[in-house]
């Protein structure tokens, strides 16, 4: 699918200087939303605790991860970096073969929180290959720094979306299939292995409970949040509609779980809109709060596809706000009001 690509030249400059720093003119409210600018495709969006500091993926062809400062809404790429330096943890990602830092298209993000300032973070990659790569992010200093530590290749025949860190090291991915996916685990010294239950229309967004015995999964072909239990047998398998299609799914400071995507009249009418920018006046960007335990679901954003937020994809709580991700070469993160 061919998406809608952001101008060259400025890619060009955000590699020179580093830093994405839009003029107030550029970054203009629409009513009520503000945004934060610059980030070109912000497809997923982490929080890194105890900083203030939001990894993004910046999902082109030629991608890069982004570090935005929620004090002053600045960002600045962090990797693909001419002073970055590898690090490869061969003990625990030996069979990966080495760094690449070039066709690097991030697509959805993990956070594994450290006991200090240091964090390890998980990347869906696509472009030169297919993987899971490893960083090391370290917010100690002024600036947040990156160092690629390892990767983990896809089976064959797997397109990965999502990534959630697990206990023990290891992690799980959705493999997103509209017509039938299913989630894979990876663990060191262990390698890949399906999860039973797990088959879905469009498995996207991933998350997994703090005690790592339910996966969360954003339904994008079922327009549902699927909860599967993890380890169980027979896999315990129980949902709620929540009336669009779920891209990343991610959890709210009050433990709520905050499920991210858009609706259209059709799917094709969300492909096009996407890949070629024309049937959009129908699509919407939605976010829904879904409580875990109970199931039940509330909406709480629906915004019109526009330039300015084409196709939403993610949504993390940030102090008072509701910050909201999207693709299509868009350069702005929504940022609503919470209500």
């Amino acid at each position: 699918m061919r998406l809608r690509t952001f101008p060259a030249s400025l890619l060009t400059v955000l590699c020179l200087v580093g830093s994405v720093s839009p003029s107030e003119a550029q970054c203009d409210p629409d009513g009520e939303v503000e945004f934060v600018c610059g980030p070109v495709s912000p497809e997923d969006l982490v929080q890194v605790p105890r900083s203030p500091w939001i990894m993004v993926s910046g999902m082109e062809d030629d991608g890069y991860l982004y570090a935005t400062d929620v004090r002053d809404l600045t960002s600045r790429v962090l990797f693909p970096a001419p002073e970055a330096r590898p690090r490869h943890d061969r003990e625990t990602y030996g069979a990966c073969p080495g760094p690449v830092t070039g066709g690097f298209r991030p697509h959805g993000l993990s956070l594994r929180p450290g006991f200090d300032t240091s964090h390890t973070l998980y990347v869906v990659r696509h472009g030169e290959r297919e993987a899971i790569e490893v960083f090391e992010v370290d917010v100690g200093a002024a600036s947040p720094t990156l160092v690629w530590i390892g990767c983990v290749v896809a089976p064959e025949g797997v397109s990965m979306n999502s990534v959630a860190a697990l206990p023990g090291g290891g992690f799980v991915v959705t493999n997103f299939q509209i017509s039938a996916g299913e989630l894979l685990e990876w663990q060191p010294g262990e390698g890949w292995e399906r999860v039973p239950g797990s088959e879905t229309a469009g498995p996207n967004g991933i998350v997994v409970s703090e005690d790592g015995r339910w996966f969360y999964i954003g339904g994008w072909g079922t327009q549902s949040l699927i909860r599967l239990s993890r380890g169980q047998t027979p896999p315990e398998i129980s949902s709620v509609d929540v009336g669009h299609h779920i891209d990343n799914v991610r959890w709210a400071p009050d433990g709520s779980l905050l499920a991210a995507g858009h609706v259209g009249e059709t799917q094709a009418s969300i492909m096009q809109c996407l890949g070629q920018g024309r049937g959009c006046d129908s699509v919407r960007s939605m976010v829904t709060r879904v409580d875990p335990e109970r199931l039940t679901a509330r909406e709480i954003i629906r915004y019109p596809s526009n330039d300015l937020l084409i196709l939403g994809t993610v949504a993390i709580e940030v102090g008072g706000e509701i910050w909201v991700g999207g693709i299509a070469g868009g350069t702005r993160i929504a940022r609503f009001t919470l209500r």
